[in-house]
C-alpha cells in the first residue's frame, strides 16, 4: 500500500523499518542515548510527517494508518515509537486546526533530517496535567510578543526536540500553550531521566528562563461556560496513539519468545522446547492477548470511522489494551524465568517498556471511576 505521497505503508515496507529501528533498541536502552539510527530510519521512511495536512504537502493519514505505523515503530523501539507518537500528535492538531505561526511550522516542516516536537506539559509540583490544576509556567507579555519562564518535567524528546508545545498561563489569566522554538535562549536541560522503561526516550526536565516568543505564538485554550477544561481530560481518537505503540512491544516480545522456544534445547528434552505443549499454550496465550489489543484498537477507530459515537468507552478501550499488552509480555516472562529476566535478552527489557503504557492518560482509575458514574448515572 503506497499512498498518494508516495509513502510506503504496505506490511513489508513497516517489517523493513521495525528491523532498522530494533538494531540499536538494545543499546540505546543500556546507554540512555537517543535512538539516533532508529529515528533516521523513521524519518527516511516519511513515518514521523504521516499525519502532516495536505494542504503543507503532507500524507494527512488517518488515526487507522497512523496506529500501524506506531505500532511498527513500538515493535522495533519503544522509544523511537514514543517519539515518533507525540510528533504524529502535533502535527494532527495543526491539520485539525491551524493554530502555529506559520513561519514556525514552515520552518519545522523544512528541517533535513528528523525534526520531533513534542507537547511539554507536566511540573515537578504538579505532576500530570490530567489530574487536575493549573501550570505554574508563566508566559508574559512583551512589546513584541511573549516572554516564558517556568520548569517542565518529564520533556520527552529532550535536546532533540526542534519545537516545544509548552503548557502555560498567562500574566492574564488565561490558559494555552505556547509554540517555542528549541534554539531560542534561555532553555536550559536538566537530565534527570533515570527510568525503568523508555529509557532512550530522554524525557527530561527543562527550564524555561525568559524565552522570548511571537506574539502569535500563545494558543489560548477557550474556557466552556467560563470553565477552564484542560485537554489532557478529554478523549479523543489520537489518544489511542500511545497504545498502539505498545501493542509493537507486545509484538516484539512475541517475536523474541517464538525464537528463544524454537533454539532452545534443554539436555534432559533433546528437542526444542517449542515442541512441548507448555510452551505451545503460553505462544497461545500471547497471541490470543495481542489479538485482542489489535481489535479493540482497530475495532474502535474503524467503528470510529463509520460515525458510531465510541467516544464514551474510549478511556475503557485504553485501559483494556494496556491490560492485554502487559497480560502478553508477562505470560513470556513468566514461562521462561531467568532467561527472560537477564540483561543479555530482549525480554527484560521490553517489560520494562510495557510497563510504561500505565503512565499515559488517562489511567486506569481514573478512566474506570468515570465509567463507573456514567454507566450508574445512566442506569438512575
Amino acid at each position: 500500500m503506497t499512498t498518494a505521497t508516495g509513502l510506503n505503508l504496505s506490511e513489508e515496507a513497516l517489517a523493513t523499518v521495525t528491523a532498522e529501528v530494533a538494531a540499536g533498541a538494545a543499546e540505546a536502552d543500556r546507554t540512555g542515548a537517543l535512538p539516533l539510527a532508529g529515528l533516521a530510519a523513521a524519518h527516511r521512511a516519511g513515518l514521523l510527517t504521516a499525519t502532516v495536512a495536505a494542504r503543507y504537502g503532507g500524507p494527512e493519514l488517518g488515526h487507522v494508518d497512523t496506529a500501524r505505523i506506531l505500532i511498527a515503530l513500538g515493535e522495533g523501539d519503544a522509544s523511537v515509537g514514543l517519539l515518533a507518537a507525540n510528533s504524529l500528535h502535533v502535527h494532527r492538531a495543526q491539520a485539525d486546526r491551524d493554530h502555529w505561526p506559520a513561519d514556525y511550522y514552515a520552518d519545522l516542516l523544512s528541517r533535513e533530517g528528523p525534526a520531533l516536537v513534542n507537547a511539554i506539559r507536566a511540573e515537578p509540583e504538579l505532576g500530570a496535567p490530567a489530574r487536575g490544576g493549573l501550570p505554574k509556567t508563566i508566559a508574559r507579555r512583551t512589546a513584541g510578543g511573549w516572554s516564558l519562564s517556568g520548569r517542565k518535567a518529564y520533556a520527552t524528546g529532550g535536546a532533540a526536540l526542534a519545537y516545544h508545545v509548552v503548557w502555560a498561563v498567562t500574566d492574564y489569566d488565561r490558559v494555552g500553550h505556547v509554540i517555542v522554538p528549541a534554539d531560542r535562549p534561555g532553555i536550559t536541560w536538566i537530565e534527570t531521566w533515570d527510568h525503568l522503561g523508555l529509557r532512550a526516550s530522554n524525557t527530561h526536565d527543562v527550564v524555561y528562563e525568559d524565552v522570548h516568543v511571537h506574539e502569535d505564538a500563545f494558543v489560548e485554550i477557550p474556557r466552556v461556560d467560563g470553565v477552564y477544561h484542560d485537554p489532557a481530560a478529554a478523549t479523543g481518537l489520537a489518544g489511542l496513539g500511545h497504545p498502539a505503540l505498545y501493542i509493537g512491544v507486545a509484538r516484539a516480545t512475541r517475536t523474541a519468545f517464538v525464537r528463544f522456544a524454537r533454539e532452545r534445547v534443554p539436555s534432559g528434552l533433546g528437542r526444542p522446547i517449542a515442541t512441548t505443549e507448555r510452551i505451545q499454550a503460553i505462544a497461545g496465550e500471547i497471541d490470543a492477548q495481542i489479538a485482542q489489543a489489535e481489535t479493540l484498537l482497530f475495532g474502535a477507530l474503524l467503528r470510529a470511522e463509520h460515525g458510531d459515537d465510541i467516544l464514551p468507552q474510549l478511556s475503557l478501550i485504553k485501559v483494556q489494551i494496556a491490560r492485554s499488552v502487559l497480560a502478553a509480555v508477562n505470560a513470556a516472562v513468566a514461562a521462561l524465568g531467568n532467561p527472560a529476566l537477564t540483561r543479555h535478552g530482549p525480554f527484560e527489557r521490553l517489560l520494562r517498556d510495557a510497563l510504561c503504557i500505565r503512565v499515559h492518560p488517562p489511567q486506569e482509575d481514573t478512566a474506570l471511576v468515570a465509567a463507573g458514574r456514567r454507566v450508574l448515572e445512566g442506569a438512575r
